[in-house]
């Protein structure tokens, strides 16, 4: 049995496998997938000397455990959470050195919504379609964590970082979200779509992997019935028939029947993936470029 493994003592709420996911196959009927906070999965992986494709971890809420079979190098970054190594403090947002058989625990988040945890070599869980990512959707990918599970790991490629503190975003305490309108905003009223340009929204409790689901006020549709299944892409704001929009996020569906009021721009999407229930949403018109 190798050493280079990482035991899983408890799983938390959901806490799944992540790299940068598998792009190229909605033709297939297959999301990209891959950390929802792809720019923090990316510091921590360079925080422990993995390439950026590297596999990590990425819980939801309330953290997890784990056990390395043998001395690791960590880094915990995305939403602040307190970290400890066999019950003692330990840093956050930077390199740490985890001996083998310590029990390391990401505590619930203080603000913000996914943690990610990066292990020195890699979360080394079989590939498919390219991709070692969890896909909630299509169940691609390794199973969600459960206590037992033990995942394997890579061999360290380079040194760690040697820094003391790197910046991270705080996650929002306002969502801020900027859209180009289309392709069928046309399907709302002008009052609709002005009111979705203007209005506030909050995060839904009922968001996840695959959207984030907004409450509100519902758009009224100019146009009635519904449209033949179109593809979706990602961060495309679709509305169901209860009117309030949902913005599709890395496990979305490839193909769709609700009208898309709007597309939100890909560098907005991170801040979603921390935007806590009940956190203000807006959203802003902005002109297509060219």
């Amino acid at each position: 049995m190798t050493d280079r493994a990482l035991a899983v003592v408890r799983a938390g709420a959901l806490t799944t496998v992540q790299d940068q996911g598998r792009p190229g196959h909605a033709h297939l009927g297959v999301p990209r997938s891959g950390a929802l906070d792809a720019p923090a999965a990316a510091l921590v992986n360079r925080l422990v000397g993995n390439p950026p494709e590297a596999a990590v971890l990425e819980t939801t809420l309330n953290g997890c455990a784990v056990r390395p079979r043998s001395t690791v190098t960590v880094a915990v970054g995305g939403a602040p959470c307190p970290v400890t190594v066999d019950g003692r403090p330990a840093a956050w947002g930077t390199a740490l050195r985890v001996p083998g058989g310590a029990l390391l625990e990401l505590g619930p988040a203080r603000s913000g919504v996914r943690s990610y945890l990066a292990v020195s070599g890699g979360v080394a869980v079989e590939p498919v379609l390219g991709s070692r990512s969890t896909d909630l959707l299509s169940g691609l990918g390794p199973a969600p964590l459960t206590d037992g599970t033990v995942l394997p790991l890579g061999r360290p490629a380079t040194a760690h970082a040697r820094v003391d503190v790197v910046p991270h975003p705080a996650p929002p305490a306002e969502l801020v979200l900027r859209v180009t309108l289309g392709p069928r905003h046309g399907w709302f009223t002008p009052v609709a779509v002005r009111a979705f340009t203007t209005r506030a929204y909050t995060v839904s409790a009922a968001s996840n992997r695959i959207g984030l689901r907004t409450e509100g006020p519902a758009l009224e549709r100019a146009v009635p019935g519904e449209l033949p299944s179109e593809g979706m892409v990602l961060g495309a704001v679709q509305v169901p028939p209860d009117g309030r929009p949902v913005v599709f996020l890395a496990d979305h569906p490839t193909t769709g029947g609700y009208p898309v009021i709007a597309v939100v721009h890909e560098a907005d999407l991170p801040a979603a993936a921390q935007a806590a229930p009940g956190t203000p949403v807006r959203f802003i018109a902005v002109r297509r470029r060219g």
